[in-house]
């Protein structure tokens, strides 16, 4: 049974396709970072950027080498498209889009995460044997079929982000709309739509339907009597969101995702009408079949769990982001916050009080007043910042903060120095306030 699941081999024709636009996409990405700004704004503007905590090695290149990166990532992801050394290019392509996800934080987007994911799962996907460049300089490549696991792990990734998607909603603020008030209160402006976002009446159908949308959408698609019904739904919703929240390749990248969902025949006809239809169903075993069932298993298992993390981190993860990321909570909060940074030298006793502008630009200011990890980080920063200049400080910080409009409250603890205590990773940390305070 487990043999005919996962080894039977169907057409190839909605993988092929998928290669093609997924590298398409993928280059959209790269080169639009370039020409947006977004890559001047991140990564080469900022003295300093906040990378995950212990990935503090791996720092942008100097000057301007960002932009050759990101053009080089840029080149990969054409390759990958035109299916050209196909299995180096995914992978170079998913190294570097990895590095540069994790060198910094302040533009922090769960899509950023999946890219990664999707992007390491292609790489164990044979998407270059048919309609490549591999395919014509190699013809013993060619394939006119892929086994049903290459179906059915891009299937159970998406069900794993969208049903985690879904249940991080099920929360008071989110279901009373005040979350999407807040959302949308900024896009008034908006030509035709501003002044239809702030209603009220849009504001539940926003909130329920997210819910609804995300919890029911992959077995929509799967079940082949709403697989229409459930496609329109995703085109309307996908394209709303990349035209309120403008969120880059994600809502077309997730459009992308539906070649797996039709039946192979029907992508084969639309698509790929020269390539002979693949309908033999044979049950192929690799010689790697245990090697393969394990990795994806473990790997299944570990994205299971890894967005659980919070509920055994002690407070609400709304307020510490302890377990926030790499979770699928996806528009959860509105935040907003101020923070005050003081460095007092051990030996003078001389206090300073920071002004943020001198070293961080304005989107890395508004992380380090509302977000615990960047606090620290900056915390940590200043203090290398003064050891150059043979100063021993501590640093102190007077943070309040407010989460979805209510009133503000402290989030850190102003009398510990954040520049002696160690980053807790698995567990709360103690100079992190509680939420609930009298």
């Amino acid at each position: 049974m487990i043999n005919n699941g996962l080894f039977k081999h169907i057409d190839n024709a909605a993988l092929i396709v998928f290669r093609v636009i997924f590298g398409l996409l993928c280059f959209l990405e790269s080169v639009g970072a370039i020409f947006t700004g977004w890559v001047k704004r991140t990564l080469i503007d900022p003295e300093f950027t906040f990378s995950f905590i212990g990935f503090e090695w791996l720092q942008p290149l100097p000057g301007y080498g960002m932009y050759g990166y990101y053009a080089i990532m840029g080149v990969f992801s054409l390759f990958v498209m035109l299916g050209y050394k196909y299995r180096f290019s995914i992978i170079a392509f998913t190294i570097m889009w990895s590095a540069t996800y994790l060198m910094q934080k302040s533009s922090y987007n769960n899509h950023y995460y999946l890219l990664i994911l999707i992007s390491s799962i292609m790489a164990f996907l044979p998407a270059n044997k048919y309609a490549s460049i591999d395919v014509k300089q190699n013809p013993s490549l060619k394939q006119f079929s892929m086994p049903i696991w290459c179906k059915w792990v891009i299937v159970l990734q998406l069900f794993i982000v969208y049903t985690y998607a879904s249940i991080a909603k099920l929360y008071p603020d989110w279901l009373n709309t005040t979350v999407i008030e807040l959302l949308m209160k900024p896009k008034s402006n908006y030509f035709l739509v501003g002044e239809l976002l702030q209603k009220k009446w849009l504001h539940y159908i926003l909130a329920y339907g997210g819910v609804i949308f995300d919890g029911l959408i992959i077995p929509l698609l799967l079940f082949k009597p709403t697989r229409k019904y459930a496609f329109f739904a995703s085109i309307i919703f996908h394209l709303f969101n990349s035209f309120v929240f403008q969120i880059g390749i994600f809502p077309y990248l997730s459009l992308a995702f539906s070649l797996f969902f039709f039946e192979p025949k029907t992508i084969q006809q639309l698509f790929l009408k020269k390539k002979p239809f693949y309908s033999s169903k044979e049950v192929i075993l690799p010689k790697f079949k245990i090697p393969l069932v394990t990795f994806f298993t473990v790997y299944f298992v570990f994205q299971i769990l890894l967005p659980l993390r919070h509920h055994v981190i002690k407070d609400d993860v709304l307020w510490t982001e302890e377990g926030h990321r790499l979770s699928w909570r996806m528009m959860l909060r509105a935040k907003s916050g101020s923070a005050t940074y003081t460095v007092k030298n051990k030996e003078t006793g001389r206090v300073i009080h920071v002004k943020l502008s001198n070293y961080l630009t304005r989107k890395q200011q508004r992380g380090v007043s509302v977000k615990p990890d960047m606090i620290w980080q900056f915390a940590q920063r200043l203090k290398e910042i003064f050891k150059k200049n043979n100063q021993d400080v501590e640093v102190y910080v007077n943070c309040k903060i407010s989460v979805n409009g209510r009133p503000y409250k402290q989030l850190i603890n102003p009398d510990v120095d954040l520049a002696s205590v160690e980053w807790e990773t698995f567990k709360h940390s103690k100079w992190i306030l509680p939420s609930k305070q009298d």
